[in-house]
């Protein structure tokens, strides 16, 4: 009985980006995505690691040899079967492999960046839930207020009329605005639900209580020049197309290695044994013949395969990767404006936000003054429950986008930190354990064999 007494604590906007940084689907399948690309590095690394395999043969031959003369046939049977190790290592490559592992490395790396992106992404899409949760739900009791604010000029107009104080216009004016207020409470019931339901879906909960949020003003940049220098040096989505540029680069390299040299060393041990039977010629060779043999050898052979011309393949490859390498440099460039332009128009919205809110405040002491004036100048005949009604409307309306500029503050806020670089775990201090992908690239880095992930699966 005491537990249940305990007043429910509400959740805060720190906690809810705790909850979507280990909870978020999209944000798992991406750091999966990352570990998957991890492999790609050793598997670069295999092109100049040896191979070993294991051969084995097994043959029956059966022969029959027809002579002239009369002379009977002669059957032949062999049984033949062989077993051995084969070893390959390729010595020289022309630099494929080493430009291979270089151009992994550098996909990693462009990988890591973009998950820190996609987790800033999946941070400003709950922000964004957190605070739509909250003034949709604002919006909701504003309008049931309203409603029930009309509810009673209604019943108060019908008095009137009733007692020949008013007239069958008032009480009219008063239902309709009372039906409109009802159909406009429905609407703002059904945002919330939308809300809600886009707040479970980035969050991994349902939104129970959720406290005020205020904009984190002492994170962000002191000017707009030093965020557009910040973006530029440490936005992830520019260090990620930055880092493609390397693995391109090195991909182009690799290409050109194919039209260089390569030399491989081969080795392998056969153990071979053969049964030979053969049906004599009675007239010469009484009895059964039957012959075997067993015969061990071990080889090893060097080779050097020096390209003359390909069909051309090769050479396309080159060239391809050379436009791939120039498209990733544009792509640079794009994402270095994207950036800037997002930071701009983060800042100037979150400016806007801020004088609105002043600017709604003052609007909303004023309405609520009008309103008190307009009620008192109605009831001692001076003004008509058209005034009032229209006076509500008014507070009404400077409510909801007082309520609304309240919201854009904090997102603009918050989206402004993301375009910057700044949404992150360690800047937000938020109480949730951190992901760290290098820990699964050391663990596959330099791994030879074995098919469990470093996890267990």
């Amino acid at each position: 009985m005491v537990g249940a007494s305990l007043p429910v604590s509400a959740e805060t906007l720190s906690g809810a980006l705790a909850k979507a940084y280990s909870n978020n689907q999209d944000l798992n399948a991406a750091r999966a995505q990352l570990r998957a690309t991890d492999e790609s590095v050793p598997q670069a690394k295999a092109g100049l690691r040896p191979t070993v395999s294991g051969v084995g043969n097994l043959s029956a031959t059966k022969s029959r040899t027809t002579y002239g003369d009369g002379i009977p046939s002669v059957k032949n049977t062999t049984y033949a079967w062989s077993a051995g190790i084969q070893i390959n290592q390729t010595i020289f490559d022309g630099f494929q492999t080493p430009n291979n592992i270089r151009s992994a490395k550098a996909q990693v790396k462009a990988s890591q960046f973009n998950l820190v992106n996609t987790t800033q992404n999946t941070l400003l899409s709950a922000v964004t839930d957190y605070m739509n949760v909250i003034r949709d739900r604002q919006i909701a009791d504003l309008r049931r207020q309203n409603l029930n604010f009309l509810s009673e000029q209604v019943r108060a107009a019908r008095a009137r009329f009733e007692v020949g104080e008013g007239t069958r216009t008032d009480v009219a004016q008063a239902e309709s605005q009372q039906a409109l207020a009802t159909a406009l409470l429905n609407s703002a019931l059904s945002a919330v639900a939308s809300s809600e339901a886009s707040y479970f879906q980035d969050v991994g909960d349902a939104p129970t209580k959720l406290s005020p949020a205020s904009a984190p003003l002492r994170l962000l940049p002191r000017s707009v020049a030093n965020a557009y220098s910040l973006a530029q040096r440490q936005h992830p989505a520019i260090l990620a197309t930055l880092a493609s540029v390397d693995a391109a680069a090195y991909q182009v390299k690799s290409a050109e290695g194919a039209l260089l040299p390569q030399v491989s060393l081969s080795g392998n041990v056969t153990n071979s044994y053969a049964a030979s039977d053969t049906d004599p010629n009675p007239s010469s060779l009484p009895g059964v013949d039957v012959q075997t043999s067993n015969e061990v050898s071990a080889t090893v052979g060097a080779q050097i395969t020096i390209p003359i011309y390909q069909g051309g393949a090769a050479s396309s490859l080159v060239r391809q990767y050379k436009e791939t390498l120039g498209q990733r440099r544009i792509e640079v460039d794009s994402t270095r404006d994207e950036v800037r332009a997002a930071v701009a128009s983060s800042w100037a919205q979150l400016e806007a936000a801020k004088a609105n809110i002043t600017g709604y405040q003052a609007q909303v002491r004023a309405a609520r003054l009008a309103l008190q004036g307009v009620i008192e100048e109605r009831n001692v005949g001076q003004r008509t429950t058209l005034d009032v009604l229209d006076s509500q409307a008014d507070l009404i309306s400077a409510q909801i986008l007082l309520v609304g500029s309240e919201r854009d503050e904090v997102v603009a806020a918050y989206t402004l930190m993301s375009s910057v670089g700044l949404l992150t775990l360690d800047h937000l201090k938020l109480a949730a354990t951190k992901y760290e992908p290098n820990d699964h690239y050391i663990e596959v880095e330099d791994k030879w064999f074995g098919l469990r992930t470093p996890d267990g699966r």
